[in-house]
């Protein structure tokens, strides 16, 4: 007994049961990333969180040795001339006026480890160093000196 079965019928057969093994497969390859991901996103989290506090733990070491600096041994200004700023430089020493006449003024960025200078940082020094710094008074409208 032989069945007599169109070509076409075979053929949209053999492309359906094609798709139907694409289909399986993609579902497996993204069940095996989705739990390749999951079981990295624990290891990553865990990298990240110990970054995090390393560099909280080196900002706040830097920070208190910006305020700690004027004291330090080889600091270019007496601690009684030194102002501190933050930003964009870190303190401005006005040398010679614990005397009574400032004959300098310095500007002192303090940096610790390996850290280096910020672009606005950058920009100031050369500011500075190309002589660029101006003196200006201003007088506050509407305060009238009696």
């Amino acid at each position: 007994m032989r069945l007599d079965v169109p070509v076409a019928f075979v053929i949209a057969l053999v492309c359906l049961a094609a798709l139907l093994c694409i289909l399986v497969g993609v579902r497996v390859g993204m069940l095996i990333g989705r739990l390749k991901a999951e079981r990295g996103f624990a290891d990553r989290l865990a990298d990240g969180r110990s970054d995090a506090v390393k560099r909280s733990r080196a900002t706040l070491g830097g920070q208190f040795l910006e305020q700690l600096a004027p004291y330090l041994p080889d600091f270019p200004a007496e601690p009684t001339e030194v102002r501190f700023i933050g930003k964009p430089v870190d303190f401005v020493a006005f040398r010679g006026a614990s005397a009574g006449a400032v004959e300098r003024v310095t500007f002192i960025e303090v940096k610790s480890g390996g850290s280096k200078l910020s672009t606005v940082e950058r920009t100031l020094r050369d500011a500075i160093e190309s002589g660029r710094v101006d003196w200006v008074e201003y007088r506050v409208p509407g305060a009238d000196a009696d």
